[in-house]
């Protein structure tokens, strides 16, 4: 129980007061003045021996209160998509007591209108069963960035962007990325046409790649590119980055953990930096979705693994 900051008695002190009234038959205005109250406290809570703690300050009744039916149809309403002022126009309601039952009910944003989609987890068996590919846009360096110092007011403009793209295959999580200037179709084809060779070299044939509806994955080149390659190009559905959710948390990964580690002085740094980080990822770097071993441990036995690191 909250005591209030200035309140003179407690449920203890009440007990006393009672104590030295009813026991000790002591006056009234005795224990008023040895408590520094007044007698009228001390009578009520002698009237009140049975239940010396304090009483809710809810009343018994709110006669001002939105009646069950009213706030049934604002909940109708709002799972049909109007907004608080419309409801509130509509019902001729204040909006403050609209917002209010909407925050109440768990509806007071649009998102939570619609239940989130199930989580469905998968992952191929067979090494290049499926490959991930995606580009993530990088602001050229040219000073230290506020990401590092924090300080946004020194943030240099149109120096341009770096394209980072990125091939990860779903079975072992290996990862295979480029800097490259631009996410044109053709600059597209060409790191396809690398990262294909790549896997080769692991042992690793591709045969069905997923990208996003990017325009560089819709040009008629990278289709054809495609198709020459035996490859089947699966695109995730429009505004559902969670389709690609590998190579979405491979980026997550890579920026945390080296386009952002460290203050690079220039983006001829940076880039200079990602084939070792990509070595560690590739060879040290315990995955978690599989269960603490790197992604390398997933295509060669143990004792390959040291063998052919070293």
């Amino acid at each position: 129980m909250n005591i209030h900051k200035n309140a003179r008695t407690t449920p203890q002190s009440r007990a006393e007061i009672v104590r030295r009234v009813v026991a000790e038959h002591q006056p009234a205005r005795h224990v008023a003045a040895a408590f520094g109250i007044s007698e009228r406290t001390v009578r009520k809570w002698v009237g009140r021996a049975g239940a010396l703690a304090d009483r809710s300050s809810r009343p018994h009744a709110s006669p001002g209160q939105t009646a069950a039916e009213l706030r049934a149809l604002i909940a109708g309403l709002r799972r049909q998509r109007w907004t608080g002022p419309e409801i509130a126009r509509a019902l001729q309601l204040s909006p403050a007591t609209v917002a209010r039952y909407l925050r109440r009910l768990g509806l007071a944003r649009l998102r939570d209108l619609v239940p989130p989609a199930p989580v469905v987890r998968y992952e191929c068996r067979q090494p290049g069963a499926l490959v991930h590919v995606d580009i993530k846009k990088l602001g050229r360096i040219g000073r230290v960035g506020h990401r590092i110092t924090g300080d946004r007011r020194t943030r240099t403009r149109g120096i341009g962007w770096e394209f980072v793209h990125v091939a990860v295959d779903d079975a072992t999580r290996l990862a295979y990325v480029e800097v490259l200037p631009d996410e044109r179709g053709v600059t597209c084809v060409r790191f396809l046409w690398r990262a294909l060779a790549w896997f080769r070299r692991h042992g690793i044939r591709v045969r069905r790649l997923m990208t996003d509806n990017g325009s560089g994955y819709l040009a008629d080149i990278f289709t054809t590119a495609c198709q020459g390659a035996g490859l089947r190009h699966l695109r995730t559905r429009p505004y559902t980055p969670r389709t690609n959710g590998k190579a979405e948390r491979f980026i997550q990964t890579l920026l945390r953990e080296w386009a952002y580690r460290r203050p690079y002085p220039t983006s001829t740094a940076r880039r200079a930096a990602l084939p070792g980080w990509l070595h560690h990822y590739n060879w040290h770097r315990n995955h978690g979705s599989l269960y603490g071993r790197p992604p390398m441990s997933r295509l060669l036995a143990a004792d390959n693994l040291m063998r052919l690191h070293t």
